[in-house]
Order: structure tokens, then C-alpha cells, then sequence
């Protein structure tokens, strides 16, 4: 049986082009990640989750691929990633890479062969479709980034025919259906295992499979955001039956006889259809990262929707599958100004937050910054934003008569740019992570909130972390415990147990930024607990009181 290593686990994810820049070309870099390692031990993960890092044009921030087996210049090359794994290994840090395995960069060398000929031995990599007799698209897919005309389909002149992208016309889907392609995708994925690592974080992994036929969508265009006829319709190309067997030859190829840990980013996996993807007897992921907590489109959190989330996926883990617990990452918004309060009750509201992914069931996944209550920023000029979505909304909203203005108080919030400005390192210029000009714009609150900072405070994000790591690897009911709630009509209490035969531990928080009446059940009450965390100083123990303060959250071990 496979080491279950990462049940246990801390991740932590590096967003390499915006960590720590090591010489100065305003781009963070592996060598960068290599100096701050001590740091992430002290923090006390023991995995890293690295987005994209190869070779890549950058269209979509590397997760536009043109050499699946080689390193981003800006960040570094192989010997200098070995060197990286090689040394995160020797303390304790195991490293997983973030694939992208639905689609590539059309600079790839397969795309580049593909679109030569319709002969070419390269054709069949990706997905070509003859236009309809008035020379139109194929179907009436729309792209999610809304680029160009909205369309999934990109003409082609050189052979006369369509090729299919879900995303940018400059990020071509690959051809799952085509068994040569599966096993070039197989033996790269080997390659990077003998290489050294230790897992994958598999990209929109559940949108492989295509619908048959690729027939038209029947759903309506949102008149705001869809482009003409072009719908972007999910599912079309989400959950397609078919998918399994896509999945169950990657296990079987791949990470089941490497003994590799997955963990597949589940666009359409839900409670429901979870165990299809992770119940250990399919052989097909070893984990979830699911969207039902967090996600880019979702700006709040409310205890009811916590409780509900939380439950259903508890039952999915007590069935024999794993979930990702986490509120931030590359793709989102940042948690504390999304689901905390991002300005007087900042650190406390982070440090909660953090209380909840680290004692709710599943692996916990930190977003580097987000252990020093990193907030969202907002850029006075669409020019300084980067994503794709962002600059496609912005787009399509303009277009259909909102002021620029408004279309961007509209897409700042949720843009992906708000996690990807540079590490805040300390309050000298540039916030430490480079000495020349950073790639892109800095969060004007540097200053005010960065580690050096965070760390001599007595009121640090960064320690209060370092205790929710220590917690996991001391506390069996945290990982193997289940999960009950207690009071769950209150609409500001979050109060729930994880019990195991060895072990009990109780949360009790207050997702509000008001004061909070504490209720306690008398089967609480009857017991004897022995307070471990809080985030808040000189406050008497919950036996003793009848309140809870804004954002305060507790943590008991029982006697």
C-alpha cells in the first residue's frame, strides 16, 4: 500500500513569478524559493505546490505550456530546480507541480507540427473540425475568457479548418481521444517522477472529455458577459461520461504503480460525484481540490454556507476519499478581504480563517501570503491588471455599454490579480522581493503588512500559523476525527468538535465582525476542556463567559 503521506500534510502554494525574486529582474525565481526555504520550514509545511513553471510565452501566466520537461528561463532551469528539490527533501518539504494536462501553448512543438498539415502525424494532438457550409465555427461553444469573438474555435488558414480552446486561442486544447497523444502525456508525467517529484496538482483535470458529436449548446447567452451566439456553457466539456476512463489509465500508467500523490482540480465534482473521481477502489485521484467553499466568484462566506459545505464533504472523506481544505490560492481573490475583514479586525479575521481550514477535515492548502493576512489590492487603471479573465470581463462589459469605470469596480474584487502581486517581504522598496522593477504592481499596503513586520509583532498572522502546523502534526483528531456542529441556526456561531477514539477538540468561533451571544449545548458544557489556541490575548476561558468578541475563534482539547 502507498504511503498516505499527504493526509498529513501542510501545503503550501508558490506562485513562483510573484514569491522572491533573486536577481533582480523584477521576476520571482527558483533560486528565490531556494533562499526562503528555511522560512516555509519554520512555518512548518511539509509540501510545496508549485504553479506552472515551465517553459511558457506566459499567455496565462504559465499555465499556457510549450515544453511540458523544461523551466521558464525567467525562473530558472532544471539544475537549478533539482538543486531545489534535492534541498526542500533534506528537510522534511516535499514538492508537487501543478500539470496542465486539457490543454497546451500553441507554441508547443506538437501544435506547431499539428497545424502544418492534416497529414501530419501531429494532427490528431489536438482538435480540428471543418467549418459549417458558411464557413462559420463548428458549434456555438464560447471560450471562458471571453477573448477574441467569444468562440471555443480558432480558423486556421494553412489547413482551412477550426481548432478547439476552451480558454485563449493561444492555449489549444489536447486530444484525450487520441491514444498516441495519452501515452506522450504518460511517459512525460514518468519522466517528472524519476526527476524527483512527488505529485501533482492536475489542472481543470475533469474537463479532458469532451461532449460527443460537440453538438450546439442549447443554453441562453448572458447578455452581459457572452459574446454573440457564443455561449460559455460548462457543461459541455465538465464531467463528460468518459472521463473515468481518461483518469483510471492515468492511475494505471502513471500515479498508482509511482505511488505519486494527486490531488485534481474539480471543476463539476461535487459531493455527489466526488467518490467516482477519489474512492481509493476506482484508482483514479488520490484527492479533490473542489470549489464549493471558495472560489473566484464567490465574495462571501456565511456560517450556514460553511456548515453545509463542510458536512457534505466530511461524508465524501468518512466514505474512504480526501478534499483540499483551503479559502485562497492563485486563482482567487485573498481570503481576508473576501471572507474576513481586511482592515480593523485584519489579523484576527485571518488568523480564523486559518483556524477553520486547519481543523475542518481534509489537507490544508496555505496561498503564500496568506500566513501574514495578505489583502486584495485595487489598481486605479484596467492597465495594470493582468489576467486574462479580469481583461476579458472588462472587455465584455465595456462592449455592452457599462462605464469603464463601474466595469472595473465590477471585476476588481474578484480578480485573479489580487493573489498575484508580489510577496510583501518587508516594508523597504519594492516590498524586499526585488531590487529592480517588479512584473507587475505592487499592493500599496507593503508598509503596513509584510513578514518582517508580521513576525516582530505580538500580534502575528505568521506565529498563529506556525501553531495551526504544529497542531495538525500533534492532534490525531484533526486528521482522523470526525466532524459534528453544534447551534447550527445561529447565524454568527461556528461551533463544532472533532472527535476520534484517542482524541476530542473543539472550535468555537465567531464568523461575524460584531459581538457574539456564546451559546454553548449542555453536552459541551458537561465536559472538561482545556483551551489550546486562541487569537485573542486575556480572555477568559468559554466556561466563563457569555460572549464572544468580532472574529474571535477558540480552541479546546477535552481532559
Amino acid at each position: 500500500m502507498a504511503d498516505k503521506w499527504w493526509k498529513k500534510a501542510v501545503v503550501y502554494e508558490i506562485y513562483c513569478k510573484s514569491f522572491y525574486d533573486s536577481d533582480g529582474d523584477g521576476i520571482g525565481d527558483l533560486q528565490g524559493v531556494i533562499s526562503k526555504l528555511p522560512m516555509l520550514k519554520d512555518l512548518g509545511i511539509n509540501c510545496i505546490w508549485f504553479a506552472p513553471i515551465y517553459t511558457s510565452p506566459q499567455v496565462d501566466n504559465g499555465y499556457d505550456v510549450a515544453d511540458y520537461q523544461n523551466i521558464e528561463p525567467a525562473y530558472g532551469n532544471l539544475e537549478i530546480f533539482k538543486k531545489l528539490l534535492d534541498k526542500a527533501h533534506a528537510m522534511g518539504i516535499r514538492i508537487i507541480m501543478d500539470m496542465v494536462l486539457n490543454h497546451s501553448s500553441d507554441e508547443h512543438r506538437w501544435f506547431q507540427e499539428s497545424r502544418k498539415s492534416k497529414d501530419n502525424p501531429y494532427r490528431n494532438y489536438y482538435i480540428w473540425k471543418e467549418p459549417k457550409e458558411d464557413g462559420s465555427e463548428p458549434n456555438n461553444w464560447g471560450n471562458y475568457f471571453k477573448e477574441g469573438n467569444g468562440s471555443m474555435w480558432t480558423f486556421d488558414e494553412t489547413t482551412g479548418e477550426y481548432y478547439f480552446h476552451q480558454y485563449s486561442a493561444k492555449m489549444p486544447d489536447l486530444n484525450w481521444e487520441y491514444e498516441p497523444l495519452r501515452r506522450e502525456v504518460y511517459k512525460m508525467l514518468n519522466w517528472w517522477i524519476d526527476f524527483g517529484v512527488d505529485g501533482f496538482r492536475l489542472d481543470v483535470i475533469s474537463r479532458l472529455k469532451k461532449s460527443p458529436g460537440f453538438p450546439d449548446s442549447t443554453q441562453q447567452p448572458d447578455p452581459v458577459t457572452d459574446k454573440g451566439c457564443f455561449v460559455a456553457d460548462r457543461r459541455m466539456c465538465t464531467d463528460i461520461p468518459g472521463i473515468h476512463d481518461f483518469l483510471q489509465e492515468l492511475n494505471e500508467e502513471v500515479f498508482g504503480k509511482r505511488g505519486c500523490f494527486t490531488v485534481g482540480e474539480g471543476a463539476g465534482i461535487n459531493p455527489d460525484n466526488a467518490l467516482m473521481y477519489i474512492a481509493p477502489e476506482r484508482k483514479e485521484l488520490d484527492s479533490v481540490y473542489h470549489f464549493d467553499l471558495s472560489s473566484r466568484s464567490r465574495y462571501t462566506i456565511t456560517p450556514e454556507h460553511f456548515r453545509t459545505v463542510q458536512k457534505k464533504w466530511a461524508a465524501v472523506i468518512e466514505q474512504g476519499g480526501w478534499a483540499v481544505q483551503y479559502l485562497s490560492n492563485h486563482d482567487s481573490a485573498r481570503q481576508v478581504s473576501c471572507y474576513g475583514s481586511d482592515g480593523e479586525y485584519r489579523t484576527r479575521s485571518a488568523k480564523l480563517l486559518g483556524t477553520l481550514i486547519h481543523t475542518t477535515p481534509g489537507i490544508p492548502f496555505i496561498y503564500q501570503g496568506e500566513e501574514i493576512g495578505m489583502t486584495n489590492v485595487y489598481f486605479d487603471s484596467i492597465e495594470d491588471y493582468d489576467c486574462c479573465y479580469t481583461l476579458g470581463d472588462y472587455d465584455a462589459l465595456v462592449k455592452n455599454g457599462v462605464s469603464p469605470e463601474d466595469a472595473l469596480r465590477t471585476v476588481a474584487p474578484r480578480s485573479r490579480d489580487n493573489a498575484r502581486t508580489p510577496y510583501q517581504w518587508t516594508g523597504a522598496d519594492n516590498a524586499g522581493f526585488t531590487t529592480g522593477k517588479p512584473w507587475m504592481k505592487l499592493n500599496s499596503r507593503y508598509t503596513e503588512i509584510n513578514l518582517e513586520k508580521d513576525r516582530a509583532s505580538d500580534d502575528s498572522v505568521f506565529a498563529y500559523y506556525q501553531k495551526l502546523t504544529a497542531m495538525r502534526k500533534e492532534h490525531v483528531a484533526i486528521i482522523d476525527g470526525n466532524l459534528q456542529f453544534y447551534v447550527e441556526s445561529d447565524p454568527q456561531l461556528l461551533i463544532y468538535t472533532r472527535h476520534c477514539e484517542d482524541e476530542t477538540l473543539l472550535v468555537i468561533a465567531n464568523y461575524s465582525g460584531d459581538k457574539a451571544r456564546l451559546i454553548l449545548p449542555d453536552v459541551l458544557k458537561k465536559g472538561q476542556w482545556k483551551r489550546i489556541l486562541s487569537n485573542t490575548e486575556d480572555k477568559p476561558v468559554m466556561s466563563d463567559r457569555d460572549e464572544l468578541s468580532p472574529w474571535e475563534v477558540e480552541v479546546y482539547q477535552m481532559l
